[in-house]
């Protein structure tokens, strides 16, 4: 056990750790995503500006993550910019970009120290330079970590990477590169932003909202959704542990049934 890493979670309280002890018990989903939710209503309930919420926000995802990472959760992704979010006013967009940047400049010590690997989905293209800067160095120095994967969705649209896959997949076709018989959904999967990633064994959303946003939309097929009405700013890590709570009371029939009906 290491040591110092149980240690910084202290503060969270001795129930929460009893409770998170109590959680890995029984199945522990591999691949948790997160839509996460609510940071300018938080702000604007406080009367503050968006930006504010923002930067709360940032607070949870350190939470979170760390919460994830003791509970020897796999994979956490977390939807941090959509393509659609570009529509937003020009300051809280700019202020969007500067996050990562900050938040991996103030914790990527931290992350490279509970053996957390950095990844990003999503198209660099349109991201300002001073953010792929960050994202390529916390990338860089925590490859060679084999613990938690952390992979932010930045500047990522689930049809975006549906396109761009089916575009490949035809330039392959077309170069020779590949038969189009051999086209199948594990082939498919290898041209997504999320290959080398198993799908997502549980969605979380925070704030109320019940939708996808043009959220991985072909990995999502057999995902169960969790829908809460906290506002991500506030969702903690008992929230956290909630969720995976009620992701350990279903039953994932993956279209078939039980076991229990099958013997019948």
């Amino acid at each position: 056990m290491n040591l110092k890493r149980w240690k910084s979670f202290d503060k969270e309280g001795r129930g929460t750790i009893a409770r998170g002890e109590k959680v890995k018990t029984a199945a522990i989903p591999e691949h948790v995503a997160i839509i996460m939710d609510g940071n300018g209503r938080w702000a604007k309930k406080r009367h503050l500006p968006r930006v504010a919420g923002h930067h709360e926000g940032m607070k949870t995802v350190r939470k979170i993550t760390r919460t994830a990472n003791r509970l020897g959760i796999k994979v956490l992704t977390l939807y941090a910019f959509s393509t659609e979010n570009w529509k937003r006013p020009k300051l809280e967009v700019e202020y969007l970009m500067k996050l990562p940047e900050e938040f991996l400049s103030t914790y990527l010590p931290e992350l490279k120290a509970e053996n957390v690997k950095v990844q990003m989905m999503g198209c660099k293209e349109k991201i300002p330079l001073h953010t792929q800067r960050a994202i390529n160095k916390a990338i860089s120095e925590t490859a060679q970590n084999d613990g938690l994967i952390l992979n932010f969705a930045l500047n990522y649209g689930s049809r975006d990477e549906i396109m761009r896959a089916v575009k490949n997949i035809l330039m392959d076709v077309k170069n020779g590169i590949m038969n189009e018989n051999e086209l199948t959904e594990e082939v498919f999967h290898q041209y997504l932003m999320t290959h080398g990633l198993q799908d997502p064994d549980l969605l979380i959303r925070t704030s109320g909202e019940i939708r996808l946003s043009n959220f991985m939309l072909w990995q999502l097929a057999y995902t169960e959704f969790v829908f809460t009405d906290v506002l991500w700013p506030d969702f903690d890590e008992e929230h956290f542990l909630s969720a995976i709570e009620e992701y350990q009371k279903r039953s994932r029939r993956y279209g078939g049934l039980k076991s229990e009906e099958q013997s019948e």
